[in-house]
């Protein structure tokens, strides 16, 4: 089914009837209001760290937040396909590491816990682990992290992403973030590796991009990368994702997701600077999608062109005589 238009902050069609609808307000009483049937939620709430948010006070008593958690998931269900997935981005800290599994908890008083997801943000891989076969010739490092100064803690390199569903029984497309095999021979071994794929598993390795300025590429204490979205939506099954939607849109990074996948989507979010910083997004990434369309087609145009110009005869090298 298709999301309620009326009132919302932001509308960016997509075509064919799709669009991006953005609404200012609270995702508990804005989800029943403005959707039904979404096939895809993915969101990062609140985790009650005390981040410094525009507008929400992110530092409520724990039996509060708990509380305030499960009416969430409760207002998720609500507005869920029967076939749906709600893929739940929680992350903990080193003083509070039961927190993503607290959360997972209440949530899981209204759902089943279908997959848990491993979002590694950054990774050291040393060479020698590595093997010859990696081609590596040093210890890498990859990704961001925020650095921790502590001598009882490492730091917070990775996030959970929960998928839930309502009975645990959903199909996913395991195919569409497979990786190739390492060694061929296991091809023929495992059944289901048509292509040379397997299965990703789950740990994803996302990290954030480097930016230039936090205040201009990315003004929110609490993001992720619109790629975790989109391997969300690609694990349940892009073809089967008509409507995604994200209760805590903050600057959009789901909302620009969903613009690449073409897919139609609805994001709440209490901060309307924040909503205008994700509708920017939006038409950015719309922009340089047509943009790379138009090339794609003047490069094929000029290919086709130099296809069907006739050949000159060729000139012979020989030298010619006189009688």
């Amino acid at each position: 089914m298709v999301p309620r238009r009326a009132g919302a902050y932001a509308r960016i069609p997509l075509g064919h009837g799709r669009s991006i609808e953005l609404y200012r307000g609270d995702a508990l009483a804005e989800l029943p209001r403005r959707v039904r049937g979404a096939d895809v939620v993915v969101t990062s709430p609140p985790y009650n760290r005390g981040v410094p948010y525009a507008t929400y006070r992110d530092a409520r008593p724990r039996p509060e937040y708990l509380a305030w958690t499960a009416a969430l998931a409760r207002s998720v269900r609500t507005v869920l396909a029967p076939s749906g997935s709600f893929f739940l981005n929680v992350g903990g800290s080193p003083k509070d590491p039961w927190l993503p599994w607290d959360v997972a908890r209440e949530v899981g008083r209204s759902f089943v816990l279908q997959n848990v997801l491993h979002w590694v943000k950054s990774i050291a891989i040393d060479r020698a682990q590595a093997g010859a076969a990696s081609g590596l010739d040093r210890d890498l490092a990859l990704g961001h992290y925020r650095p921790l100064v502590s001598e009882r803690f490492v730091h917070g390199a990775h996030e959970y992403v929960f998928q839930f569903t309502l009975d645990g029984s959903v199909r996913i497309d395991r195919a569409a973030l497979g990786v190739p095999y390492q060694d061929a021979s296991n091809v023929r071994r495992w059944r289901g590796a048509a292509g040379g794929r397997r299965c990703r598993g789950n740990v994803w390795f996302l990290p954030y991009p480097t930016i230039r300025s936090r205040a201009t590429d990315r003004p929110h204490p609490a993001s992720f990368p619109p790629e975790l979205v989109e391997w969300c939506v690609r694990l349940h099954g892009r073809s089967r994702t008509r409507l995604l939607v994200d209760p805590f849109v903050g600057i959009g990074s789901s909302a620009v997701a969903a613009a690449r996948l073409g897919v139609a989507f609805v994001g709440c979010d209490l901060d309307e600077e924040y909503l205008r910083v994700a509708a920017r997004r939006v038409r950015e990434e719309l922009a340089r999608a047509r943009r790379a369309a138009a090339g794609a087609a003047a490069s094929s145009t000029a290919r086709s062109r130099r296809a069907r110009r006739p050949r000159r005869p060729e000139r012979s090298t020989r030298a010619s005589g006189c009688a």
